[in-house]
C-alpha cells in the first residue's frame, strides 16, 4: 500500500438481493491511492466502476470491508459527516453533466464555494470560469450551453474548492472526439493547479492512456493493475486475481 494514501480500499465487497440469491457487484476490492496521482478506473460493463466512486465518496455503503478518504473512515461515517467530508474533500464529474438547470453558469461555480464559506465566492467564481474558457457564459443557463460547455462548467465547479480528490465517471462520454480531447486537457491543467486526487472511470482507452496508472476490473474483481513507468510503458502493480 502507498505510504499516506488519499484513498485506500482494504477487502471491499458490495452485493444487493437479486431474487432468492444476492448479487456480488465488487469482490474484496483492495488497493491504495496516493496524493496527486490519476488513477483510471477500466472494465466492462457491470464490472462494478461506478459502484466503486459511489463507494468512494459515501454515496453507497460497502457489504463489508474498509474504505479511507483523506484519512476518515468512510465506512464508519454518518450521512451528515459524509456530507461535510464531501463538501470539503470531495468533486464530481459526471458524463450527464449534472448543472442546476435553474442556474446560471456562474451560479452553478459559485454553489459550492458559497456551502464552503469561501472568503471571495464571486472571484473565485470568475477565475475558474475563464480558466475554462467561459468568462464571456457565465450569465447563461445550462440550456444555452453546448454539451462541451456545460462540462467546461461542470470542471470549474467541481475544482472550486480546490478538493484533494475528484471523482469522474466517463467525463467525456456524451461528447464528441475533438470536445473530448479539449475537456481531457481542462481537467489535467485544472488538477495540476490544484494538486489533485483523479479516480476516472472510463471506457475509452486513450482517456486512460492519460492517466498515471490504470485499474481493470472483471466481475467485481481488480484483475489488473497498472502504472506508468519513467519509460513511459507500463508495469504491473498487481498481478490478475
Amino acid at each position: 500500500m502507498a505510504p499516506n494514501p488519499v484513498i485506500e480500499l482494504r477487502h471491499l465487497s458490495r452485493q444487493l438481493p437479486s431474487g432468492d440469491r444476492l448479487l456480488r457487484i465488487l469482490d474484496d476490492v483492495s488497493f491504495a491511492i496516493p496524493a496527486g496521482q490519476m488513477v483510471a478506473i477500466l472494465g466492462p460493463s457491470g464490472s462494478g466502476k461506478s459502484t466503486l466512486l459511489a463507494l468512494i465518496a459515501g454515496l453507497d455503503r460497502p457489504s463489508s470491508g474498509e474504505i479511507y478518504l483523506a484519512g476518515h473512515p468512510v465506512h464508519r461515517m454518518g450521512e451528515d459527516e459524509l456530507a461535510v467530508l464531501r463538501r470539503d474533500a470531495v468533486g464530481f464529474v459526471f458524463q450527464s453533466f449534472q448543472l442546476l438547470a435553474d442556474q446560471t453558469a456562474r451560479e452553478n461555480v459559485l454553489l459550492p464555494l458559497e456551502l464552503a464559506g469561501h472568503p471571495a465566492p464571486g472571484e473565485r467564481a470568475d477565475e475558474l470560469l475563464a480558466q475554462v474558457g467561459l468568462a464571456e457564459r457565465g450569465h447563461h443557463y445550462p440550456v444555452q450551453l453546448s454539451g462541451g460547455e456545460q462540462q467546461r462548467v461542470a470542471l470549474a465547479r467541481a475544482f472550486a474548492t480546490r478538493p484533494p480528490v475528484l471523482l469522474a465517471d466517463e467525463p467525456t462520454g456524451n461528447l464528441d472526439s475533438a470536445t473530448g480531447e479539449m475537456i481531457l486537457g481542462l481537467l489535467a491543467d485544472l488538477r495540476r493547479d490544484a494538486g489533485t486526487t483523479l479516480v476516472l472511470v472510463t471506457h475509452d482507452p486513450a482517456v486512460a492512456g492519460r492517466a498515471d496508472r490504470q485499474i481493470h476490473l472483471r466481475d467485481g474483481r481488480v484483475v489488473r493493475d497498472v502504472a506508468a513507468s519513467s519509460a513511459g510503458e507500463r508495469r504491473p502493480l498487481e498481478a490478475a486475481r
